[in-house]
């Protein structure tokens, strides 16, 4: 029941429908979903830990601000750790692994052609998730899925305001191309590449929004 919870509650807050400073309220959500105020408050401290919701002690919850300077410090560590997922997968990676991550790439274009944002980073997810699979770090997959998270959430905001006319499927394939190759400096380039391409649409949209 608290998975289920924290899950409805973060996917609410990712696609907005949960806005930026909404106040969030134990007993309305208790009500709401009919369930009890425990795996509330159980899921609320979650969603803090993940940065989804700030919390002032005794006195409210609140779903937390998006700042686009956030998604800057957020992006660059996550280029960051997948590099080093790249680096540490590329002498693992089999012909049957660069067969699924061609199809994961074709999922992600399908989902492209929905227009349904939630559907598209969620596919694109799974092409990254792969590669840091591939690594056998658990740790960086550990790091790297809360942080995913919070880029979701920005993404969906951001993007969704830009009528999600953006795509990375071109840019999967130039990281595939570079393992098929077994050449670690294209590839690691190239995952930099699509996570700073990403942050660049971002800038570019609260630019024009000044």
């Amino acid at each position: 029941m608290k998975d289920e919870v924290y899950n409805k509650l973060r996917k609410w807050i990712i696609i907005g429908e949960l806005e930026p400073g909404t106040k969030l309220r134990d007993q309305d959500l208790s009500e709401q979903l009919g369930i009890s105020r425990t795996p509330i408050r159980e899921a609320l401290l979650r969603l803090e830990n993940d940065g989804l919701v700030v919390t002032k002690a005794n006195r409210w919850t609140l779903v937390s601000p998006i700042d686009s300077n956030e998604a800057k410090s957020i992006y660059s560590i996550v280029w960051t750790l997948e590099r080093l997922a790249m680096e540490q997968a590329l002498p693992l990676i089999s012909s049957n692994d660069i067969e699924e991550l061609e199809q994961l790439n074709e999922n992600f274009n399908e989902a492209i052609k929905t227009g349904e944002i939630f559907a598209i980073l969620e596919a694109d997810n799974k092409f990254h998730d792969k590669i840091i699979q591939l690594s056998n770090n658990v740790e960086l997959l550990k790091l790297l899925s809360g942080l995913k998270v919070r880029i979701q959430r920005i993404e969906i905001h951001y993007f969704s305001q830009m009528d999600a006319k953006y795509t990375s499927y071109t840019e999967h394939q130039q990281i595939i191309d570079a393992i098929k190759k077994q050449d670690l400096n294209l590839a690691i380039d190239t995952i930099k590449a699509n996570w700073k391409n990403s942050l660049d649409r971002i800038r570019l949209y609260t630019e024009h929004e000044k």
